[in-house]
């Protein structure tokens, strides 16, 4: 693989598979990966436990170390790959909390001035691979790992994730996308899976 610059984000609902095709990835085609921040966020178990209090401020935390990642992986030479994008925060997490009214219209306001000035400054994707699920796909991985502050996420919840991830990809235009769906795939073991994933992912590389 050339060594010149490229940005690969992977994006998805939560449980979609995302960690294990980045690693996967990694170990393919020796790209630098650049992980979400979920076990720094002092304010992600109290969210779980009580989503209307803690919303703004644990959205603000992930938008802060997301930017600075971004940053980041933009200084970073080689090619890199995301897992989750500072992109799906805004127009999937915090939008959806706000819908939800789980945040006040002041404080999602606030958010989207700085998600504006921010992401306006970043350098996007060369490609964004989504990886769809179905809801009972997500509950069965979630339920897999076993991380005791998603234990009790609910099924309307990702649900509705579920409908803004396709609402956002209609509109998404920043590069081009790859839509993989997760639900029977098995690229970790299962050689044909892979064999196509490569073909798929390696037209933009």
């Amino acid at each position: 693989m050339s060594e010149r610059k490229r940005f690969i984000a992977v994006a998805g609902n939560i449980g979609a598979g995302k960690t294990e095709l980045v690693g996967f990835l990694c170990r393919r085609y020796g790209l630098k990966p650049f992980y979400e921040p979920n076990d720094t966020n002092p304010y992600l178990a109290d969210f779980y436990r009580d989503m209307k209090t803690w919303a703004f401020q644990s959205q603000i935390y992930f938008l802060t170390h997301k930017f600075r990642l971004h940053r980041e992986l933009e200084r970073t030479a080689g090619a890199v790959v995301q897992d989750r994008t500072i992109y799906e925060d805004a127009e999937i997490f915090a939008r959806n909390l706000y819908r939800q009214r789980l945040m006040t219209k002041r404080d999602w306001q606030t958010y989207c001035e700085l998600y504006d000035v921010i992401a306006k400054s970043l350098e996007p994707p060369d490609i964004m691979i989504y990886l769809q699920a179905k809801v009972s796909t997500l509950r069965k991985r979630i339920h897999g790992r076993g991380r005791a502050m998603e234990a009790d996420i609910p099924v309307n919840y990702l649900r509705r994730l579920n409908a803004f991830y396709e609402d956002w990809f209609d509109r998404y235009t920043l590069s081009p996308v790859l839509r993989i769906s997760t639900d029977k795939l098995d690229y970790l073991t299962d050689l044909v899976d892979r064999i196509d994933l490569f073909k798929q992912i390696e037209r933009y590389l």
